[in-house]
């Protein structure tokens, strides 16, 4: 089974990591939403990679990250996954934010599109 089919929403992210997800609400009961959404995000990069963890001095190593689009054409909310990227030693992501995979950064994207929402945007 692969991690994709293992990793199907939030509360399968908890469950690879041992955290229950009462705990996991208490830990950020005080935090703003997009610093929720941050704590949401590491622990998804987490689980979808498997314990791969960039080598940023490895030059040769891909690692990816989502765009997103943000125009009035997008979707509703004007919020939506636009693409994955790779990126050299100069980035504008953290480490704890990339995938090993274009396909694990496509599906994280897509699955967590609220997520990722939260994170980026200002309500």
């Amino acid at each position: 089974m692969t991690i994709t089919e293992k990793i199907k929403n939030f509360d399968d992210v908890l469950n690879y990591h041992n955290i229950q997800k009462e705990d996991f609400e208490k830990k950020v009961e005080d935090l703003t939403a997009d610093e929720k959404a941050y704590q949401q995000i590491k622990l998804i990069a987490s689980a979808l990679n498997e314990g791969w963890v960039p080598d940023w001095k490895d030059y040769d190593q891909w690692k990816y990250y989502p765009w997103f689009d943000m125009d009035e054409s997008s979707s509703p909310g004007r919020f939506s996954f636009y693409c994955s990227d790779d990126l050299g030693s100069l980035s504008t992501v953290g480490s704890r934010l990339c995938f090993k995979s274009r396909e694990l950064c496509r599906y994280a994207a897509e699955t967590f599109l609220e997520i990722y929402r939260e994170f980026f945007t200002i309500k």
